[in-house]
C-alpha cells in the first residue's frame, strides 16, 4: 500500500516535470523565433491633409473667381447702350450728353444686329431710339417688335458679325441662384455696371400705376441684384454667361428688391427674328388674370381661381368674339397645354401664327367645355 503511494507521488512529481519542461521549451522558441524578425526602416511619405484641401479650395477659389470675371468680360460685350435722343457727342454715354439722354440698356442677341430690352426704354413698335456699342460705334436702330403688358421690345440696327449673347432656361431657375445684373445706370461714369446677387423670389406679380394707369407685371424673377435706373433692359445672367431675365423695374421703397422678365417668353419671338427677319405676332383676343394677380383686384372682384386663366374681357371683333368663349370663364389648357400663369399661355401662343387653330379647354361654373378657335393677327 505503501508502495503504490510513493508511485503514485513520483507520477505526479515526473507530470509537473514534464509539463515544466514543455513550457520551457515553448519559451525559449518564440524568443528564438521573434528575435530574428527585422524590423524595416522603410520610408514614409506623410501628407496634412487638412492642409492640402485647404490649398485646393484656395485654387479652386481663385479659378472660379478668374472664369466669373472671364465671363462677365465676355457678356459685357454684348451689352448695348439705348437712347431715345440722338447723342451730341461722341457716344450715347458720353459725358457731354448725359443729362440730355434718357439711359438705358439693352443686349445683342442676334450676329446681324437685333437687340432685346424693354419697351420703355426703346419706344413702342416702329420708335426710332440710338444704340452704343461695347467698342464705341453708335447705330440708329428701329423697334421691329414690342409689347406693352411685358414691357419687352427687340430693335433693329444695320450690322453685322456682332458677338451676341447665350439664351438660358427661365423655367429651370432655383431661389437662392448666384446671378448677375449687367446695366447702364445713371450715366456715362457707371456704364456696364455689374452687381451680384441671388434669385430671391419666383413668380412674383407687382402692380404699377403710371399716368392713371394700372397695370400688372406677372411671372417676374425677383432679385437682390442692385438694379437703379439705366439697368432696364439688361441682362440678368447666370455664372456661366446665360441669360434668365431681363432687368425691368425695382421697388424704390425697399433695398435689394428688383425684377426681371424670364427670358423664355421672348425665345419664340427672337428665333423668329433670326431665321426669317420677322415675326407675326398672333392673338386670342381677350384679356385674362392668372391666381397671382387676383388678390390685387379690389374687393368686389369674388373668385377663388386654383387653376387657370380668368377671361375678364373678350376684346370685341377679335378672334374670340362670337365664339363659344365667354367673359367669366376659365380657360385651364390649350392644345393641351396646362395653363397657370399668364406667361404660359403667352409662351405658347409666340409659337402659333396668326390663321392657326387652337384648342381651348374651359371650364365654366361646374360645366367643363371645349372651345375652338382661329388665331387673329395682333
Amino acid at each position: 500500500m505503501r508502495k503504490k503511494k510513493k508511485q503514485n507521488k513520483q507520477r505526479r512529481v515526473f507530470i509537473i516535470f514534464g509539463i515544466i519542461m514543455a513550457l520551457w521549451i515553448l519559451g525559449f522558441y518564440m524568443y528564438v523565433t521573434y528575435n530574428r524578425i527585422e524590423i524595416s526602416n522603410a520610408s514614409y511619405e506623410t501628407q496634412k491633409i487638412q492642409s492640402t484641401i485647404r490649398e485646393k479650395t484656395v485654387e479652386s477659389e481663385e479659378e472660379n473667381s478668374k472664369k466669373i470675371a472671364d465671363m462677365i468680360e465676355e457678356t459685357t460685350e454684348k451689352v448695348v447702350g439705348i437712347s431715345k435722343l440722338k447723342n451730341t457727342g461722341n457716344t450715347i454715354l458720353s459725358k457731354s450728353t448725359e443729362n440730355e439722354l434718357g439711359i438705358g440698356t439693352g443686349i445683342i442677341v442676334s450676329s446681324d444686329g437685333y437687340i432685346l430690352s424693354n419697351e420703355h426704354v426703346t419706344g413702342s413698335k416702329y420708335s426710332k431710339c440710338y444704340i452704343t456699342l461695347e467698342s464705341g460705334n453708335n447705330y440708329d436702330g428701329t423697334v421691329m417688335w414690342s409689347d406693352t403688358d411685358l414691357d419687352l421690345s427687340i430693335t433693329k440696327i444695320n450690322a453685322k458679325n456682332l458677338k451676341y449673347i447665350d439664351i438660358g432656361d427661365s423655367s429651370k431657375i432655383r431661389v437662392g441662384e448666384t446671378v448677375y445684373a449687367i446695366g447702364n445706370p445713371i450715366g456715362f461714369e457707371f456704364r456696364r455696371t455689374v452687381t451680384s446677387g441671388i434669385i430671391s423670389a419666383k413668380n412674383r406679380t407687382i402692380k404699377i400705376e403710371e399716368e392713371n394707369k394700372l397695370s400688372y407685371m406677372t411671372d417676374l424673377i425677383q432679385t437682390d441684384a442692385t438694379i437703379n435706373p439705366g439697368n432696364s433692359g439688361g441682362p440678368l445672367i447666370y455664372p456661366n454667361g446665360k441669360v434668365i431675365g431681363i432687368n425691368t423695374v425695382k421697388i424704390t421703397s425697399a433695398e435689394g428688391i428688383g425684377f426681371a422678365i424670364p427670358i423664355n417668353i421672348v425665345k419664340p419671338i427672337i428665333e423668329s427674328f433670326k431665321n426669317i427677319g420677322e415675326y407675326q405676332e398672333a392673338t386670342i383676343g381677350i384679356y385674362a388674370y392668372d391666381k397671382e394677380v387676383i388678390p390685387y383686384m379690389d374687393s368686389t372682384f369674388n373668385i377663388n381661381l386654383e387653376k387657370g386663366i380668368y377671361v375678364a374681357q373678350i376684346t370685341k371683333n377679335g378672334p374670340a368674339d362670337n365664339t363659344e368663349l365667354k367673359e367669366g370663364d376659365i380657360i385651364t389648357s390649350i392644345d393641351a397645354k396646362e395653363l397657370n400663369t399668364m406667361n404660359d399661355l403667352r409662351e405658347y401662343i409666340y409659337t402659333k401664327k396668326p390663321g392657326e387653330q387652337v384648342k381651348l379647354q374651359i371650364k365654366r361654373g361646374k360645366i367643363n367645355k371645349e372651345v375652338i378657335l382661329i388665331l387673329g393677327k395682333k
